[in-house]
């Protein structure tokens, strides 16, 4: 029977485990392993698609079992600590430079292994995500951006391999201080945002974006118009974030969607389905998101992420 290892987001083992479900046979931490085909998970930082166990009755039968698969590899260490990085040691160096935004991903194949018993491993050599555990680590801007909030989209249109075109129009809801405006209008899309708050003086004196105080959820879709994008980061319970996206895909005219869905409390899975369940969209969790994952959205043709549901 097939199966696939999911790595859980740092903090959300519990949550990676639940939305599996019955079909969880094994639980190392990080690392939940589950019968049948790789699926999309929401909270799966990286998903092994080829996994198998390999004899390693020496660290030097370990290091070249893997190498006679491929030359790259990535340890996620679940036990036996010292003797799997007495494998990491043997095995070629992966290249771990942070990522520059607007380049391309890596294309070199890279698998993800661990040392499952003492002398024996578990190791995949293709997984979802191109970066070591599924971590995209970016060279950071410290100076344009008012937040940090800005990663949020760098890793996620570095994943989607879609992003906003100059031109395009771009509703930022709750976008104060301007982290995710700073990102847009570098892109060259014309950005507007709506919140209580006002943008910092270098965002808000970027001639590609305006700013309008109310509040996010005061627009109505019917007086929108036609729009491009809808980004929403805005700190609000799922349920409500849910009812108002849901006006949207019914009154408005917008064609993709990028919202944060902040989870409060319990996680509510059926309500998490509900967003899932929308057409063409996909709910993952971004390494620059907190206890929060990423609804996305896109336009009819368009890839979703990590190829979609």
């Amino acid at each position: 029977m097939s199966f696939a290892v999911y790595h859980a987001a740092p903090g959300l083992l519990a949550e990676l485990t639940a939305e599996l479900g019955d079909a969880v046979t094994a639980v190392r931490d990080p690392l939940v392993t589950a019968d049948g085909p790789p699926r999309p998970t929401a909270f799966a930082a990286n998903v092994w698609t080829a996994p198998e166990f390999l004899p390693a009755a020496s660290i030097g039968q370990a290091a070249k079992a893997l190498t006679n698969i491929q030359r790259n590899w990535s340890l996620v260490p679940t036990g036996h600590f010292r003797r799997a990085a007495l494998v990491a040691e043997k095995l070629p160096k992966v290249a771990a430079k942070p990522l520059v935004f607007g380049s391309r991903l890596p294309t070199a194949p890279l698998g993800a292994f661990t040392l499952w018993e003492e002398n024996l491993l578990l190791a995949s050599p293709t997984t979802s995500e191109p970066v070591p555990s599924g971590v995209y680590r970016f060279e950071e801007d410290r100076l344009g951006p008012p937040s940090r909030a800005y990663l949020k989209l760098w890793e996620l249109f570095t994943r989607l391999g879609v992003a906003p075109r100059p031109g395009e129009l771009c509703l930022d809801m709750g976008g104060s201080p301007g982290g995710w405006a700073f990102v847009l209008a570098g892109l060259g899309a014309r950005v507007f945002c709506i919140d209580k708050a006002p943008l910092a003086p270098d965002v808000a004196a970027n001639p590609l974006v305006s700013w309008c105080q109310g509040s996010a959820f005061g627009l109505d879709p019917r007086h929108a118009g036609a729009v491009d994008w809808l980004f929403s980061d805005v700190i609000c319970y799922p349920d409500r974030l849910h009812e108002w996206l849901s006006r949207w895909l019914e009154l408005g005219q917008c064609r993709r969607f990028v919202l944060t869905v902040k989870l409060q409390g319990e996680t509510d899975f059926a309500l998490l389905r509900k967003f899932r369940d929308i057409p063409g969209s996909r709910l993952l969790h971004l390494s620059h998101n907190k206890h929060e994952l990423t609804f996305v959205r896109l336009d009819a043709g368009e890839t979703p992420v990590d190829g979609g549901d």
